[in-house]
């Protein structure tokens, strides 16, 4: 394909590129109308900037703005937004022609908080990137409240202030969420009296969301459903494909949706049966895997995935560029498949519960299905006793009967 893709004549400053540029469209598995089309709107913005008398490494963003007009004035219906010159602008950028864009600097008073903050969790609490990103989400709308017409307010914070935002937010959350957003609540008021922004300490002012451990029963599917999802998938198809390896590594591994897009080629050690998994905090655990799951993997890396891309990755996009699917990807293809059969959004870790119950219907004991689920405290794994109807019953009393009179 790389030779009809050379066809579209590419002139100017820009010409070098272009085989590199066709290569690269090819491995990231674009279709030959689509790369055909990329091709040509790098041939059209070369012969625009030599009638321009601009360089290629003078391409910026308003040199790309300026040109994306005069695609959109000369009558060009299709490849005329910022999205189109993606492809080409990261390409350039990778061989050096076009500079990286300056990185973006906090615009606002609550960025700048946010900045130092994070970057205190990361250094001095050594919190990963994910879970930074989620305080940091929690804490926004706390900061925010207090900008005023005079700026950003933080130092004549009061613990009714701290207060009236828990009222006012942990109601419109589960327990889960309420409880996450006060954890990350108390460790800004605590940030916040370490760098002398607050005189005390307001930390303690941040209520405790209520809810107990256990209290809840996990949510999951039954086995027939299992089946239907399974089942679902048209693995005639690269796609169908995927989705169906995917769907068996959360159902029968219980993996978490991060770790599924987290994994990559050489996690896979198939003469030992064994996949390796990064979970929480970085932890690289090794798994058995079964021998249905290995299948349904390896046959869509076989069948399904492409092999002329760089990416490491196990799982990627269906669609060009074929980049790493994500876990937001992840949980995307479960809730395909639940809508399908018309079970709704049921989510990743809905199958993650599925797999711990059926572990346990199937004689385990909940120390080994922590260890498979990998919690760190048997306490967390502890809630599926409350699923396992079979165990359950065994504790059932009779019901007390009077004898008759």
């Amino acid at each position: 394909m790389s030779r009809d893709l050379l066809r579209v004549g590419v002139s100017g400053s820009l010409a070098p590129y272009a085989p590199g540029f066709a290569s690269e469209l090819i491995g990231q598995g674009y279709l030959a109308a689509a790369a055909r089309g990329q091709l040509r709107l790098m041939a059209h913005l070369s012969r625009w900037l030599a009638s321009e008398g601009v360089d290629a490494a003078a391409l910026d963003e308003a040199v790309v703005e300026q040109f994306l007009a005069a695609r959109r004035g000369q009558g060009y219906t299709t490849l005329r937004s910022r999205r189109a010159l993606v492809p080409l602008m990261a390409f350039l950028r990778g061989l050096g022609v076009v500079a990286l864009p300056a990185p973006v600097v906090a615009q606002t008073a609550v960025d700048v908080v946010l900045e130092r903050y994070s970057g205190y969790l990361l250094v001095e609490r050594g919190l990963d990137a994910g879970t930074v990103r989620g305080y940091l989400e929690k804490v926004r709308p706390f900061i925010e409240g207090r900008v005023t017409t005079d700026g950003l307010d933080l130092e004549g914070l009061t613990a009714a202030d701290v207060s009236a935002f828990a009222l006012a937010v942990c109601p419109l959350h589960s327990v889960s969420t309420a409880k996450l957003t006060m954890t990350a609540l108390r460790s800004l008021l605590g940030f916040l009296h370490l760098e002398g922004t607050l005189e005390f300490s307001l930390a303690g002012a941040a209520p405790a969301a209520a809810g107990w451990r256990l209290a809840g029963l996990p949510r999951r599917l039954e086995s027939g459903e299992v089946s239907r999802l399974l089942a679902s998938c048209d693995r005639r198809s690269a796609t169908g494909r995927r989705d169906f390896a995917i769907l068996l590594l959360l159902a029968r591994l219980g993996l978490r949706r991060g770790e599924v897009a987290g994994l990559r080629l050489e996690d896979l050690h198939w003469r030992a049966g064994e996949i390796a998994v990064a979970g929480k905090g970085d932890r690289l655990e090794r798994l058995p895997l079964p021998d249905d799951v290995g299948e349904a993997v390896a046959g869509y890396l076989r069948h399904g995935r492409p092999s002329t891309i760089a990416c490491r990755a196990v799982f990627i996009r269906a669609i060009a560029p074929h980049r790493a699917l994500t876990a937001s990807g992840v949980t995307s293809v479960v809730n395909h498949a639940g809508r399908r059969l018309g079970l709704g959004d049921i989510g990743p870790h809905r199958l993650r519960h599925t797999a711990a119950s059926e572990m346990l219907h199937a004689g385990a004991t909940l120390p080994e299905v922590g260890e498979v689920l990998r919690h760190r405290r048997l306490l967390t794994t502890a809630i599926y006793a409350k699923v396992d109807r079979e165990r359950l019953r065994t504790l059932a009393r009779p019901w007390p009967v009077g004898s008759a009179s």
